[in-house]
Formats: structure tokens, C-alpha cells, sequence
């Protein structure tokens, strides 16, 4: 959907035909499966000091001119952007009149509080989101492990609470592991067949696994931690279809209510 690295006027590009906010830095149209991220200097004299750490992390400053910042509006869409089903797109501001760039799709892994001022010079509790990429959590999912399928299943369930504090350096491994939490307990569930078509797995991994692929119903793409009601474990064939299928969008549609009936008690 967005090209890495391109650059999109932000009124004619991505509100004229997304929608959403149109100011401020975090933009939640109606209707997509995202949520679309503005960072650049300009957010400086309100206290948003973006930017990468050293362990690759993308420190985002949540919204809020005045006064602490609060878990509402778009602070707690981005909080809780994986219950929801949402993506983060991240795009970066070139200048004025410029353009943003965009940056990649993220996942908020953790957040932390810190102290800075207010549009009024005041001092004031900031939150601070911890940012992983999407490309560091890796779309392929470990074998299927020997634990209990009521135990996997619950952390799974654990894995898809909004993002909490922790520390910033512990960001990409709880990213990681929460993402992989989800994966293992889908896989089990599906026990080898596939949950769109009911085939069974076209053929078994080096380790004797059913090899059947993740699949998220409600994200622009595949990576990253969500809600077990929302991710699919897919023959190769059902998830190209998906993706790319002339019937993919229904075919996706179909899978979501499966999903969500078979995890009701969730």
C-alpha cells in the first residue's frame, strides 16, 4: 500500500483518499486497517523529540499540547493498535512543503513516561511509544511446540494486551516473543489443517511439522504480535489467494467470522 522510502504530500496522497486527521501527528482514518504516524521537527516545540535509539527502536511522542498526556483519542489507538486489528504506518517529514517520507510499517512493542514541558513552558508527564519494525520481528513461524494447547492459548491471549511500560531496550525481544506467542498457539490449534479450505498441510517441515503459514485477517501485512481471534494458520495456497485472489477480500471476510466464533470464549 505505501512504498518505502517514497515520499506523499500528506493532504492529496493519504487524507484525500484515506481520510483521517489532517493535523497533528497521529492520524486514525475510518475504516483502514492502520493508523498513520507524522514525526518531523516541527513537533519539537510541543516536546515530541522523536527519533531512533541505539538498539533500533523508534521512540514516538504520544499527542498532547497542554497539560500530562492522556490515554485517549490517538495515544490510545496507538496503545492498543493490536487488539484492534490496526498497523502503524510511520511517515517522516521532509520540510516544509516537502512532502513525508515514509518510513515502514511498526508495531508499538512498550512505552514509557518521561517529564518535559508543555506548549506553556509548564512541566507535564509525557508518554514516549517504543516502535519496532515490523521487518525485525520476522513473518515465519517457529514449529509448533510440545506445551498444551490450553497453555499456549493463554499466552497467546497475554500477548495481545495493549502495550504497557517496560524499558526501551527490552522493546524488539518482547515484540518478538509476544509475536511468536501468538504464532505457536495458532499453529496448534490448527493442528495441520488448514483454517480456511480444512486441507490438510501440503507437506511437513524439515522437523516433521505441518507446514501451514500465519495469516492476519485484519493488518496490511503479516508480521508482527495481534489478537489470536485474528490471526489464521493457511495452506501456502488459501494465503496467496488471499492476499492476491480475485476473491481474496471475501475469502478474508469468511475467515474473520470463523475466527472469531472458534475464540468466542476468548
Amino acid at each position: 500500500m505505501f512504498e518505502v522510502g517514497r515520499t506523499y504530500n500528506r493532504r492529496d496522497d493519504l487524507h484525500h483518499r484515506f481520510r483521517g486527521q489532517q493535523q497533528g501527528g497521529i492520524s486514525t482514518p475510518a475504516d483502514q486497517p492502520f493508523i498513520m504516524l507524522f514525526t518531523g521537527e516541527s513537533g519539537e516545540q510541543y516536546g515530541y523529540r522523536d527519533g531512533w535509539d541505539e538498539n533500533g527502536v523508534f521512540l514516538y511522542t504520544g499527542e498532547g499540547q497542554k497539560g500530562d498526556m492522556q490515554f485517549v483519542r490517538g495515544n490510545k489507538s496507538i496503545r492498543d493498535h493490536t487488539q484492534n486489528g490496526k498497523s502503524l504506518e510511520l511517515f517522516e517529514s521532509l520540510g516544509k512543503r516537502r512532502g513525508y517520507r515514509y518510513v515502514g510499517e511498526f508495531v508499538c512493542s512498550t512505552l514509557d513516561y518521561r517529564r518535559g514541558d508543555d506548549a506553556e513552558g509548564n512541566e507535564r508527564r509525557v508518554i514516549v511509544f517504543h516502535l519496532v519494525s515490523i521487518d525485525d520481528v520476522g513473518n515465519v513461524a517457529d514449529p509448533v511446540e510440545s506445551s498444551s494447547i490450553d497453555s499456549l492459548r493463554e499466552r497467546a491471549f497475554n500477548a495481545a494486551s495493549p502495550a504497557s511500560e517496560a524499558r526501551e531496550v527490552d522493546a524488539k525481544r518482547l515484540v518478538y516473543e509476544r509475536s511468536q506467542a501468538v504464532r505457536r498457539y495458532v499453529l496448534a490449534r490448527a493442528n495441520g489443517v488448514c483454517e480456511s479450505c480444512s486441507q490438510g498441510a501440503p507437506f511437513r517441515r524439515i522437523d516433521t511439522t505441518p507446514y501451514l503459514e500465519p495469516h492476519h485477517t485484519r493488518r496490511v501485512s503479516d508480521g508482527g504480535p495481534d489478537d489470536p481471534r485474528s490471526v489464521a494458520a493457511l495452506c501456502p495456497n488459501c494465503h496467496c489467494e488471499i492476499h492476491s485472489g480475485e476473491h481474496g477480500a471475501k475469502k478474508n471476510e469468511d475467515l474473520r467470522r470463523t475466527l472469531l466464533e472458534l475464540e468466542s470464549g476468548g
